[in-house]
């Protein structure tokens, strides 16, 4: 899995400015829900692991004490530490690693996050037994992301379209699996929110750069899809469609 770890880096390396320019991951009414319940207690140390260009960690910041953004992509770092200074937030540095092993000592955070990050991940079972561990008793792992369909052929088209987009992507797991993962690791979780994130098809593509080559194929994809599958992403003809995201709190 080290191939894949390395792919991310590459990807995402190349592209970094585009997720601190872009409005999805910038905004939305997740971001809103998470920030709300991450307020509802008192955060002194916080944590956001794969936090891209850093949106996450810069909307809890002025909730905490202390927020590090932590992720695999230096590049990606860059572009935090230019969020931060915009915002003058002072309380948000930045580190770099990866989720599976975090170089946090026992019982280190309040708080945990995640937003459209675990899809990335090798090993969700060992990422999700590292932020437990660096969690204090009684700490809170908040995930965002986008969730697998339970109708095979929907995950299947889910898993194709996301794959040829952006080679560095793992799976997208459903709700059942991920609250499967979360009970794995000793937190007790629910769904707090569930969304579908309406995607334009040129920004999505061009956000990850992927090649010409691969955008082509997924335009046939959309095309040649079944009347189900077309219903169940809301694809239109201008190639804009949705899919479905979740919210889950897990606390230990």
């Amino acid at each position: 899995m080290a191939d894949i770890k390395q792919s991310v880096q590459s990807q995402f390396g190349r592209v970094a400015e585009n997720y601190r320019l872009s409005a999805v991951h910038a905004a939305g009414e997740d971001l809103q829900r998470l920030v709300q319940i991450a307020a509802a207690e008192s955060v002194y140390q916080a944590l956001d692991v794969g936090c891209g260009a850093g949106h996450t960690a810069a909307a809890i910041a002025p909730h905490a004490g202390e927020v590090i953004a932590y992720d695999l992509t230096p590049t990606m770092l860059e572009q935090v530490e230019t969020l931060a200074a915009e915002r003058s937030l002072t309380n948000l540095t930045t580190r770099q690693g990866d989720v599976e092993s975090l170089p946090f000592a026992d019982a280190t955070f309040d708080l945990v996050v995640s937003r459209y990050s675990a899809h990335h991940w090798p090993h969700p079972a060992q990422a999700l037994a590292e932020i437990a561990r660096v969690l204090k008793p009684g700490g809170r792992f908040i995930l965002s992301d986008i969730v697998a369909h339970d109708d095979p052929a929907q995950d299947t088209f889910l898993q194709a379209i996301e794959l040829l987009r952006d080679p560095s992507h793992v799976r997208d797991h459903n709700k059942a699996q991920w609250q499967a993962l979360y009970a794995g690791a000793g937190f007790t979780a629910e769904v707090a929110f569930e969304w579908m994130l309406p995607l334009a098809f040129d920004a999505w593509v061009t956000r990850i750069a992927t090649p010409p080559l691969y955008v082509e194929a997924l335009r046939a994809l959309f095309d040649g899809a079944p009347g189900e599958i077309r219903a169940a992403f809301d694809i239109q003809p201008d190639y804009t469609f949705s899919i479905p995201g979740a919210l889950f709190v897990g606390r230990q």
